[in-house]
């Protein structure tokens, strides 16, 4: 059936005449009539009938001009929905990270899209946990020189380059030192924080290299919070870039690493066939605005304070 034409069966039974629902809808009667008498052979009822000098719907023309007001609170709803999904409201987006970047970005970005965007489905995934068979994501916050399993179906955009710190008691003597060179760390027992062997503690060995040693770990650990936590126990010290710092228990210290200081690279990628969702940009967005708070400078970190007060 022909859903404009019940939509002037509709405006006739509720009229009551053809001349009336022909102004309703800005046709002449003719038209009106054609419509009603191309309707009838579609559905092989007869659906109006005369009532003095005018016309009445039969049974079956009431019955159809009441369903078909279900067909028309459904095509409203399609409309909006079609709406929403240009707008970016509905659907769904899935988000890859890391988990320093998650613990601190992650939230307070989801937080926003949520309140902006909130019939949309974010799925976010932890990079750690992801595996190789997994499907790409649509955004993925990531440590530069890992790749997706298809570089050219994303757009990336540099976030942030920071440095990697010493975390370490306050017993140590390195506790009061401004900075600490890397070559001094030779002797320190490691705690390893990676047992995944990521990007980010390649990065570290690579350091260490250029300054002639390998770490010695003493304890492996998989996360920086939980390699941090033996720190402040005094079994060791480990290296974490600022990011993953968190904030610092009170019997550690966090001390800046020089000649060389390592650091990792951190950016943003959009599936191309995603960067024009409407929350995908926005997420960009806010993501570029966490990583400019998280590179703003401020006082040098001490036992107890957040991440956020290193200055570098």
């Amino acid at each position: 059936m022909d859903v404009h034409r019940l939509r002037v069966l509709r405006a006739v039974v509720a009229d009551g005449s053809i001349q009336g629902a022909a102004a309703r809808l800005g046709y002449t009667p003719s038209a009106i009539s054609q419509h009603l008498s191309a309707l009838q052979k579609e559905t092989g009822l007869r659906l109006l009938q005369r009532a003095g000098r005018g016309i009445e719907p039969t049974a079956a023309g009431r019955a159809l001009a009441q369903e078909a007001a279900r067909v028309f609170e459904r095509l409203a709803d399609l409309d909006s929905l079609v709406a929403d999904l240009r707008a970016g409201r509905v659907g769904a987006l899935s988000v890859s990270y890391f988990a320093s970047a998650g613990a601190a970005w992650i939230p307070p970005v989801v937080a926003t899209i949520a309140r902006e965007f909130p019939r949309l489905r974010l799925d976010l995934r932890l990079i750690e946990l992801l595996g190789a068979d997994s499907s790409a994501p649509d955004v993925e916050i990531a440590v530069e020189g890992t790749r997706p399993n298809d570089p050219a179906a994303y757009q990336v955009y540099p976030l942030l380059t920071e440095p990697f710190l010493a975390v370490v008691p306050t017993t140590s003597p390195l506790a009061t030192r401004t900075h600490v060179d890397l070559v001094e760390l030779r002797d320190q027992p490691w705690v390893d924080n990676d047992v995944a062997r990521g990007p980010c503690r390649q990065i570290m060995l690579d350091s260490c290299s250029t300054v002639g040693f390998s770490p010695a770990f003493h304890i492996e650990t998989q996360d920086y919070a939980t390699a941090i936590r033996f720190v402040a126990e005094g079994v060791g010290i480990t290296v974490i870039p600022r990011l993953g710092l968190g904030t610092l228990p009170a019997s550690t210290v966090a001390v800046p690493i020089v000649n060389p200081t390592p650091r990792r690279s951190i950016c943003v990628r959009v599936r191309r066939g995603a960067a024009e969702h409407p929350a995908a940009i926005r997420m960009l967005e806010l993501l570029r605005e966490r990583a400019a708070e998280t590179a703003r400078p401020a006082g040098p970190t001490r036992k107890g304070a957040r991440r956020d007060s290193t200055t570098f």
